[in-house]
């Protein structure tokens, strides 16, 4: 994935309206589901205020991005903010609304930890602090970076690390995030998810990120391949049905212009990934991000929240 992916540069529409106080409001007990129907947002570069798209659109859940390594095996925000500050309000005030937020660790850009923690027993005591932090329900692991994703010891880290995660929080769910190829995971992600089996991490849902193909072309149809082909994967890896294989399936798409030439998700094809995902009960649906869903934001002739509001709709 390219630099667009991830450290987008782009203005947003709404500016951020967030209280001052830091401390975190409990989670609900009728809080939405953070991994099925939930967004990436960042808080680089002009924050998208969280609230008024919960307004404008019924969306429940954000995806956070990115917790990264700040230069050793401790997570920062960005690898540069603490975990007590602006994220931490961003936070409360989802919650504060009703609402609940999953945080992504990696993404394309920045040192991951992954890399920098040396053993899996310290990887999972980065996620810990996170988790304590924000008492969290679930976590994306955005694997793309050729650093975690491509690097199979550093792979067998996360994994061993997920497992750890998951023993010393019984409920947690752990989404893991990868880039595909059209016909579904390369054998890169094909390694990744078959080693979660022989390792035991319980891995609840698999997510491809499909877009980058090099080519324009039919997203809705290239996007339903990539899921199909990933679909297949988990069925043979965990010996399921199509269905549930379906339903530890999902996808995090890239809404307008994507980082190649030519290449656009328009906002019916988007409707059409949706339709389909619905079809499938998949267990995640997103896209980045909601910071570039405004008035022409991603490179297309789009309303404001056009993206959002088909996410808002799902319901797995």
């Amino acid at each position: 994935m390219k630099s667009l992916r991830r450290w987008a540069t782009l203005a947003t529409a709404a500016g951020a309206a967030l209280a001052t106080t830091v401390g975190l409001a409990p989670v609900a007990s009728a809080a939405p589901d953070p991994v099925l129907a939930s967004p990436y947002l960042y808080q680089w570069s002009g924050q998208t205020d969280p609230i008024a798209a919960m307004n404008a659109t019924g969306v429940k859940a954000f995806t956070l991005a990115f917790v990264l390594s700040d230069g050793g095996c401790n997570p920062k925000w960005d690898g540069s903010r603490s975990l007590t500050g602006s994220d931490a309000t961003l936070i409360n005030n989802i919650r504060a609304k009703g609402g609940d937020v999953i945080p992504s660790f990696g993404g394309w850009s920045g040192t991951k930890l992954g890399p920098k923690c040396g053993t899996a027993a310290a990887l999972a005591g980065a996620y810990q602090k996170v988790i304590d932090a924000y008492k969290l329900k679930a976590i994306d692991l955005d694997i793309e970076n050729t650093d975690e994703f491509e690097n199979y010891t550093v792979q067998d880290r996360i994994l061993n690390a997920v497992k750890i995660t998951k023993q010393k929080n019984p409920g947690l769910r752990v989404v893991i995030t990868i880039p595909t190829e059209v016909g579904g995971p390369n054998s890169h992600g094909k390694r990744l998810i078959n080693q979660s089996k022989a390792l035991g991490a319980g891995v609840d849902a698999w997510s491809v990120m499909p877009f980058d193909f090099s080519s324009g072309g039919d997203m809705a149809g290239k996007t339903r391949s990539a899921v199909d082909g990933l679909k297949n994967v988990v069925k043979s890896t965990f010996g399921l049905s199509d269905d549930a294989a379906y339903r530890r399936s999902g996808l995090s798409s890239m809404n307008g212009k994507t980082d190649v030439a030519g290449e656009t998700v328009s906002v019916a094809d988007f409707r059409a990934i949706r339709d389909y995902a619905a079809s499938k009960h998949l267990a995640r649906l997103s896209f980045w991000a909601v910071n570039r869903d405004c008035n022409n934001c991603a490179g297309i002739s789009q309303g404001k929240y056009d993206y959002t509001k088909i996410v808002a709709g799902y319901t797995g």
